[in-house]
């Protein structure tokens, strides 16, 4: 019988070093066979939580289970090695002296020697490095070293797979054909991961799931999709993506009438009317339209392929962003015609400081 039970589960844990509390009361459910990561800004306590998930360093109030067992409360401690999970470093620590398949099966040293080498061909046929297994680190790209750190990690069967910044060392180009291929390695092995990083462009290539963390507490955990559409508050909305805050009235109930016009959603506080609110707008908010009656002023654009972000200004001096096939080449200066396409409007009191 499949065990339907939550792999990891963070209750109220905090940490702090001195006076200084870098995680504080934080919970977190993560479940079986999914992919969630930690995302948030240089600071925020991600890697943090990932050590102290993994056993490195002791927590100071709450507890964290593994698979149903407690290891971790501030009385109780189970060491790392205890704890049956993998770890892929951001420097990726291989074993230098060993060659790529010896690192793969430098913890089964457990099975015997016809296993160990099953487990470790299986394991280089599953990251597409058959040939690869008699080199040394040395001898392999960074995107090849990086597979077989994953591999490594992947080889006891751990009950739970932590990524630290697993792409921060690798060029853009390689970094996004990586991201896929880590997310779909990680699947066919049916293991269960966390990642860390503060890249959300990785973090939307690799997880189901997803925590915005700010000054030590998850803000928000959801999918990518609800977190761009569906921020839970300003910091959120301000993190994720790129997007302009306008001012907006409300009318009655979620109605709210904008320069560009009026649009209905989610109010994040409670506004009478005649309230005055900030109105979340995205790039692809904004539609490039001749015909439109409503125009902007193009100050400033970034062509990126297939598109072109453009800075645009409207009448009353305010700014937005608009995302336009690149094949519309707008010179800084003119005027084009806008209108508003927008599925999920999202408003916040701007009095409100989240």
């Amino acid at each position: 019988m499949q065990n339907d039970k939550p792999i990891l589960i963070l209750n109220n844990i905090s940490q702090r070093y001195g006076s200084n509390t870098v995680v504080d009361g934080l919970s977190l459910t993560l479940e079986r066979g999914r992919i969630g990561c930690l995302l948030g800004p240089s600071g925020c306590g991600k890697t943090t939580v990932l050590r102290c998930i993994a056993g490195f360093e002791k927590i100071r109030a709450g507890d964290i289970r593994l698979d149903d067992e407690v290891v971790s409360t501030a009385q109780l401690h189970v060491p790392p090695e205890k704890r049956r999970i993998g770890m892929v470093f951001q420097d990726y620590a291989l074993f230098p002296h060993l060659t790529a398949q010896q690192n793969i099966g430098f913890g089964l040293h457990k099975l015997s020697r016809s296993d160990r080498q099953q487990r470790q061909d299986e394991l280089l046929t599953l990251i597409g490095l058959n040939d690869a297994g008699k080199l040394y680190p040395h001898q392999l790209s960074g995107g090849q070293q990086q597979r077989i750190a994953l591999a490594r990690a992947l080889a006891p069967r751990p009950k739970l797979l932590l990524l630290d910044e697993p792409f921060s060392n690798l060029d853009i180009s390689l970094r996004e054909r990586l991201c896929n291929d880590v997310r779909e390695i990680i699947k066919r092995e049916g293991t269960t991961a966390l990642m860390v990083t503060h890249d959300q462009h990785e973090a939307f290539a690799v997880a189901d799931d997803i925590a915005i963390m700010h000054h030590g507490v998850i803000q928000q955990w959801d999918s990518a999709y609800n977190l761009y559409h569906r921020p839970a508050n300003r910091f959120v909305a301000d993190f994720i993506g790129k997007g302009v805050f306008v001012q907006g009235v409300v009318l009655e109930g979620s109605r709210v009438e904008t320069e560009l016009g009026v649009l209905e959603g989610e109010l994040h506080a409670p506004c009478a009317r005649g309230c005055v609110v900030d109105v979340l707008l995205r790039p692809d908010d904004i539609v490039h339209d001749d015909a439109s009656p409503q125009t902007a002023v193009v100050i400033g654009k970034a062509f990126q392929g297939a598109d072109i972000l453009y800075t645009l200004r409207l009448p009353s001096s305010m700014q937005v962003l608009a995302l336009v096939p690149s094949h519309h080449n707008h010179a800084i200066g003119q005027a084009i015609g806008i209108r508003l396409a927008t599925d999920h409007v999202i408003a916040f009191n701007p009095e409100v400081v989240e």
